[in-house]
């Protein structure tokens, strides 16, 4: 179907359900392993810890698109097409409105309890934590004040706080629709971004231990406790740009067995922590570039690179520009996924490798960790 007979439709958009193979359709079921796009090459990958029995000797081959980056971003005729769409405003709320139903259809049909969590932490003690952990003085960044994920308030609400850790389940079985659950495709997906950034580590730094490490962009703390969990004897602060995530982040974490070094929780801007130099031996940003512009990219690199000891390791994992399932998504849903994206074109845009090494970095590779995700890694030099 063209582009134009798709978007004839959009205004039932509501009523569409994404299924596993990244097409959206109405009433189909969940495509079977054999008429997947996502072609295995080889066996599955490891995880980072035992809760899910996946062999961690084996690696998935990720195909790459074409392209270097979709033919629906940049200043291509495609993406001005899509531009125009979304900025016409009604439009845009059916949008993000559909956006928003997609995504919630698309988790529970994969048995993630969207609705029921949410309600859980909204109905929760969770309001008692935000004061313990926002910075009143802090001042927003003015992109961080845009709408995203089809929230107006952006990351700025207790909606999209109280939402986000099932938002990441459902990214996680988008990703890996083959998962037998939500839970074996979140330890994949962690878990290929743990052991890229672990044997990178283990090659290009010695035997410089990691003792401190901090999470930029840490939202609700998922990405935070997969690296409590895999280094638990590290030291981990989990910094956030907004409070209400970090409220939902100290909350979850004060349900669990106590650590011996508990997560710290930091209200700061990415850009400008006011943390010490040369203060952490890892620096992670899981799923936070792709909702940055290039002027705050470029921030948050030489940021890390500050902050990063000698044979410091940063690791990135976020969308790729190089996916085959993403440089193939039907009109519909990349018209979607851009609506409540508002970065999403000029992250895709930034020479990431480059900027990297421009903001200092040597050792820096680029690996594919799941058919839609790329992992990027660098290293401070000694």
């Amino acid at each position: 179907m063209s582009f134009s007979a798709q978007l004839q439709s959009i205004s039932a958009f509501c009523g569409t359900s994404l299924v596993a193979d990244g097409r959206c359709r109405r009433g189909s079921k969940r495509p079977s392993s054999t008429n997947s796009r996502r072609r295995r090459v080889t066996p599955c990958v490891l995880v980072v810890n035992q809760a899910v029995d996946v062999p961690s000797t084996e690696r998935v081959v990720y195909e790459v698109g074409k392209l270097e980056r979709p033919k629906w971003t940049g200043e291509t005729p495609l993406s001005r097409l899509v531009g125009a769409l979304i900025s016409f405003k009604p439009l845009f709320s059916v949008l993000k409105l559909g956006s928003r139903q997609v995504m919630i259809r698309t988790a529970e049909k994969n048995n993630i309890p969207w609705r029921e969590k949410t309600k859980e932490i909204l109905e929760s003690e969770v309001y008692k934590e935000f004061e313990k952990v926002q910075n009143p003085s802090l001042v927003y960044p003015d992109y961080y004040l845009n709408p995203f994920h089809a929230y107006d308030e952006g990351n700025l609400s207790w909606l999209a706080a109280a939402e986000a850790e099932v938002a990441s389940r459902s990214v996680a079985m988008r990703a890996l629709p083959n998962a037998s659950s939500y839970a074996e495709a979140t330890q994949i997906l962690y878990g290929n971004w743990l052991q890229t950034t672990e044997q990178h580590h283990q090659k290009y730094s010695g035997t410089l231990p990691i003792n401190d490490i901090l999470d930029v962009g840490c939202s609700v703390g998922v990405s935070s406790k997969f690296l409590a969990d895999k280094l638990p004897l590290a030291k981990v602060v989990g910094l956030d740009l907004s409070p209400y995530f970090l409220a939902v982040a100290q909350f979850n974490e004060k349900q669990r067995e106590p650590r011996k070094n508990p997560i710290r929780w930091l209200h700061a801007k990415g850009e400008d922590t006011g943390l010490p130099s040369k203060s952490f031996d890892l620096l992670s940003f899981a799923f936070v570039l792709h909702e940055c512009p290039n002027r705050a990219i470029v921030a948050l690199m030489k940021e890390a690179f500050r902050l990063l000891r000698s044979g410091g390791t940063i690791a990135i994992v976020d969308t790729s520009p190089k996916s085959k399932i993403i440089q193939e998504l039907p009109p519909v849903l990349f018209t979607l996924m851009k609506s409540t994206e508002p970065f999403l074109d000029e992250y895709f845009l930034t020479d990431l490798e480059t900027t990297m090494r421009e903001a200092g970095f040597i050792n820096v590779h680029t690996i594919m960790t799941t058919p839609r995700h790329r992992t990027v890694t660098g290293t401070v030099p000694h």
